[in-house]
């Protein structure tokens, strides 16, 4: 069954990302992504709650993509899941609206790979940085995938952002085909060694 994919980007500083350009353009490119920039509509944080529950009641597959701001989301992103993911309508009592749905993240980091591992400089697993984000969609009752790492993003080459960039069109028509379950995914740390691995095949 297809499903539809509604992208929240937040990255405040876009202009000055090569990365995250060239990864926007995959979005741009598929037929089945609604690609909605928090930073574009919201520049000054005002949130429309109720615009922003709708469009997530019109999509199946919802992807955050961000940066990693010290170890953690954007501001403007961290303040949509305050706001947007309310008690009686996302989680708790009579909270259902989300029931189901699949969450992936999309983050791009300045660090190597090998600082993001417990032997290096950060300590922790980019996995486990990210683990309130995890247990926010499951309270939500979504399934949470792996996410898509792009790390040292300033030391990227042209070539490189560009098999980054293909991977993430690869995973884009995975999700809407949904030709994987969510078991599949989730014996990966992250979707990138899933695809790996499939391409391996």
């Amino acid at each position: 069954m297809a499903g539809k994919i509604l992208v929240l980007f937040a990255h405040p500083l876009l202009e000055r990302s090569r990365a995250n350009k060239a990864l926007i353009s995959a979005y741009q490119q598929h037929g089945a992504c609604t690609f909605h920039d928090l930073y574009e509509e919201y520049p000054l944080f005002d949130v429309d709650i109720e615009r922003e529950q709708q469009l997530l009641l019109e999509h199946d597959i919802i992807i955050w993509h961000h940066p990693l701001y010290w170890y953690s989301c954007p501001p403007l992103l961290k303040q949509w899941i305050d706001m947007v993911l309310t008690v009686g309508w996302a989680y708790g009592p009579g909270g259902t609206a989300l029931r189901g749905k699949k969450l992936i993240q999309v983050i791009t980091s300045g660090g190597s790979e090998a600082v993001y591992q417990h032997d290096g400089s950060n300590r922790y697993t980019i996995q486990e940085f990210l683990r309130p984000f995890e247990q926010t969609a499951r309270l939500c009752k979504m399934q949470y995938l792996p996410p898509f790492v792009v790390h040292g993003t300033h030391r990227l080459d042209e070539a490189t952002l560009l098999v980054f960039r293909v991977a993430l069109g690869e995973l884009l028509d995975s999700l809407h085909s949904d030709d994987h379950s969510a078991t599949d995914w989730a014996q990966y740390p992250t979707i990138h060694h899933f695809l790996a691995t499939r391409a391996a095949l």
